[in-house]
């Protein structure tokens, strides 16, 4: 595998869409593999997407539950199965979980599953996040709203550290160009050790 890519942000983020840009890029060198999380192939991606559609906190711990176990199924399944392995939200949903825990719980994460340069996290701002979300014709989920928005986003920021934060305010193009700049650092870096 050449790399292994992360595509991560708060819903309404446009993480899919730059998932699929980075796609069409790789995909003229080799195979590419693409994982959004939750999925819904399995047991678990099912579960952690049916509870973010429900709400309290019963829900918030299985759709937490089920995403990790989710995550981890589609890291033993499909890591180092392609040239290119992109995931669609990956361990910054740790985020998500109580203030107390959440920093410990990243650097855990972070210590058992793989991770690489080629992290990418979209920021965008909660009011361009609500405008977004309301836009789309989808089932909202329990942390797609303003309050949640400017929450979650502050955690995240604690665990950023190893992450390329990626203003995301504009349009996708825009977005993809400053994602593909370093992309290519990377790569010639990546060729350089080769």
């Amino acid at each position: 595998m050449k790399r292994f890519i992360a595509i991560d942000g708060l819903d309404g983020s446009g993480k899919d869409t730059q998932a699929r840009l980075i796609k069409e890029k790789y995909e003229k060198e080799g195979t590419v593999i693409v994982r959004s999380h939750p999925t819904s192939d399995n047991f678990f991606g099912n579960n952690s997407k049916a509870a973010l559609e429900k709400g309290g906190k019963l829900n918030k711990i299985i759709a937490t539950l089920c995403y990790g176990g989710d995550a981890i199924r589609s890291v033993i399944k499909y890591y180092n199965k392609a040239d290119t392995v992109i995931f669609v939200r990956y361990t910054l949903a740790v985020s998500y979980l109580n203030k107390v825990v959440y920093v410990l719980v990243y650097k855990l994460v972070c210590f058992v599953l793989p991770v690489s340069e080629y992290f990418f996290y979209l920021d965008v701002s909660p009011e361009k996040l609500v405008e977004r979300v309301q836009n789309r014709n989808e089932k909202e989920e329990m942390f797609e709203n303003y309050d949640a928005f400017v929450k979650v986003r502050a955690k995240a920021e604690n665990v950023l550290y190893n992450w390329h934060v990626i203003p995301a305010d504009d349009s996708p193009d825009v977005i993809f160009n400053k994602i593909e700049t370093i992309l290519d650092d990377l790569d010639s870096k990546l060729l350089n050790e080769s």
